[in-house]
């Protein structure tokens, strides 16, 4: 059984797909939800289905003598970010080689970086006028969504859509592809 870690930071709508994905499955579990912020609605999400939940503000996200003792409790395998904002210590990277992936709503290496998540990046695909969209799921490194590319979908855009519906039409391929993804990467990996 492939133990898998969901890290994240806000509402957790990938973290349950992920859930309801590898419910039931006979060679991936679920096994802990990791959040940096108490009020993370992705913590209500996980506990809902009965996945074990953790809360390391940023003190404890970063200190290994936290971190490595909670993720061996829950025997993790592999780490799957799922809107999740602080940057990853090099320690967690270090211990988890090619085991810790991030989904991006955009096509990298285009806006991506520093401050670029959420609305930020959407905005920032209106403003320069893009006839497409779309996400990237990629290996996490040390340097913010610089990591080997795994996969990348995209979707047309009109010039009327507004930031919502280009965020819309981003997260439904995110919703679509991101466990499928997860799970092959995993099938190649172990």
């Amino acid at each position: 059984m492939i133990n898998l870690a969901i890290f994240v930071s806000g509402g957790g709508s990938n973290c349950e797909n992920l859930i309801n994905y590898f419910k039931g499955s006979d060679y991936v579990c679920c096994a802990l939800v990791v959040s940096n912020k108490a009020d993370a609605y992705a913590l209500v999400r996980a506990r809902n289905h009965g996945v074990p939940t953790a809360i390391t503000p940023k003190a404890e996200l970063n200190d290994a003598k936290v971190m490595m003792p909670l993720l061996e409790k829950y025997d993790i395998d592999f780490i799957v970010l799922a809107g999740f904002l602080p940057l990853v210590p090099d320690f967690l990277i270090e211990a988890f080689p090619r085991r810790i992936i991030n989904i991006h709503p955009a096509l990298l290496p285009k806006y991506g970086g520093k401050g670029m998540w959420g609305h930020h990046v959407h905005e920032a695909v209106k403003a320069a006028g893009e006839t497409e969209t779309g996400m990237t799921v990629h290996y996490v490194t040390p340097i913010c969504d610089s990591g080997e590319i795994i996969a990348q979908y995209k979707t047309q855009l009109s010039p009327t859509d507004s930031v919502d519906d280009i965020a819309e039409k981003e997260h439904l391929l995110e919703m679509e592809y991101y466990p499928k993804v997860v799970e092959q990467v995993l099938k190649s990996t172990f």
